[in-house]
């Protein structure tokens, strides 16, 4: 007999745990299922934090190198990788841990194994051959993605891997080809890069980050270049095979053959839903043919069957854990009844390089498309006080604007703690601000968030004050 649960969630990422959470708060008996053996999804055990874990200790590595401008000599700076990697799974272990604590403070069940929708309203769950079947008035689909592979090339997970075994080299390959110059080619190629790989990036596009703004995209190019990776655009890769502990990849750049050798090929081509064995054709659920999306209302996010629901990675938009957080929290509300949206229109990316890429809204070439209006200002960390200090003035930001009403339509920042700068754009996005609005906001000096004030008085006013 099924047991009796308010909503059942398949999957216990960051859109599974935010609905979760957010439900019990709102006084509903949820249940998540989940195969991993921790919670988090891949956001939490083999994405987002441990990639960033690693970021950060590979750049404090890099950062040996410059601190004889500051008047700090060191030496004999050498490299525990295994204690790099221990410390990246500890952070790991710590926040799946404390997630685990919220299900057990607000009473929420992990049901441990594979979900499988088998009626409208109905999931059976199977645990190491056992079967145990739960009943809801709500299902809610948050399996998230997985790694997209590359037609004709297999990922063997010790040569040739995806962004799971990269986070965990038992040594720094000493020639590293990425295929795919996406934020996730770009995040691993500089980890080890900065610990002493030699880094070849090959993308199949004629530019980097094809969604980023073009000329930041360009800048991030430019940088990386200096710290050392080499870039190989316009190439599309046709196999992939390894000989006697190396790996060959044969590529294609515009017409003229290429060869690169490596000790490991990342594929970093991009995600895809995580939907394979959920019963979507069986109940008829509705899937985009080209990228296996799931189809939704998206005020809603209910399906074409009723009574199931589908938030984050499996339905169109970015591929992001604080999209599908906010995604999973606006449902649980819509279950009770409650007013929730997503604005879309204001969702930050970044990109964790170093300098980091942060952006929100509109591209400029986005704008020239739609015909738009609009006046840029920009702002060099170079002219930035806090910068100067810090030792850190690569990058610019850029702000975007209505031509006609200056209502803020996109920002994108090139440069330190880019990552947490790009908050407060998105909060006078959200609220429908303008340019004038972020120029007037006072920023405290010296900060690096003046350099965001400055390029919005170029855009507001025609010229920054500091420059």
């Amino acid at each position: 007999m099924a047991e009796a649960i308010d909503v059942v969630i398949l999957g216990g990422g960051p859109a599974g745990y935010a609905c979760a959470l957010k439900a019990a708060q709102l006084g509903l008996k949820p249940a998540v299922v989940e195969k991993r053996p921790a919670l988090g999804g891949t956001c939490l055990n083999v994405g987002c934090i441990p990639s960033k874990a690693l970021l950060d200790s590979s750049e404090r590595f890099a950062e040996m190198r410059k601190l004889e401008r500051h008047g700090i000599l060191v030496s004999d700076v050498r490299l525990d990788l295994a204690r790099m990697l221990a410390r990246k799974d500890q952070v790991v272990r710590e926040l799946t841990n404390g997630l685990a604590g919220l299900f057990r403070k607000g009473k929420i069940e992990w049901v441990r194994g594979s979900g499988r929708l088998v009626a409208p309203g109905r999931v059976v769950v199977t645990t190491e051959g056992q079967n145990r079947e739960l009943s809801a008035r709500a299902v809610v689909i948050a399996t998230g993605s997985e790694p997209a592979s590359l037609p004709g090339v297999e990922l063997d997970g010790k040569f040739v891997v995806s962004s799971t075994e990269a986070l965990s080299f038992d040594s720094v390959p000493e020639r590293l080809v990425v295929i795919g110059a996406g934020y996730i080619g770009l995040e691993l190629g500089s980890v080890w890069s900065r610990l002493g790989s030699q880094v070849t990036i090959l993308e199949f596009l004629p530019r980097i980050l094809p969604t980023a703004d073009a000329e930041m995209a360009a800048m991030v190019q430019t940088s990386l270049t200096r710290q050392g990776l080499t870039f190989h655009l316009g190439t599309k890769v046709t196999q992939v095979r390894v000989e006697a502990g190396r790996v060959i990849v044969t590529a294609d750049q515009q017409g003229s053959p290429q060869q690169f050798t490596a000790d490991k090929v990342l594929v970093a081509v991009g995600r895809r839903p995580s939907t394979a064995g959920l019963g979507l054709e069986e109940l008829g659920i509705r899937t985009q043919p080209r990228t296996g999306k799931i189809e939704v209302d998206r005020r809603t996010y209910l399906t074409n069957v009723p009574g199931i629901y589908a938030i984050g990675d499996v339905i169109d938009g970015p591929m992001l854990a604080h999209k599908a957080q906010m995604e999973g929290e606006a449902l649980a509300e819509m279950l009770v009844g409650h007013a929730a949206y997503v604005n879309y229109d204001a969702i930050p990316g970044v990109v964790y390089i170093w300098p980091e890429l942060a952006n929100v809204g509109w591209t400029e070439e986005q704008l020239k498309e739609q015909g738009r209006a609009y006046r840029v200002g920009k702002f060099p960390f170079l002219a930035n006080g806090r910068a100067k200090a810090l030792d850190e003035t690569e990058g610019v930001v850029k702000v975007l604007t209505d031509g006609k009403t200056d209502r803020l339509l996109g920002v994108h920042i090139f440069g330190p703690r880019a990552s947490d700068m790009i908050a407060e754009a998105v909060a006078v996005m959200e609220y429908s601000g303008s340019g004038e609005d972020l120029a007037r906001f006072c920023h405290s000096h010296p900060s690096l968030s003046e350099a965001l004030g400055e390029a919005a008085r170029h855009a507001a006013f025609g010229k920054p004050l500091h420059l």
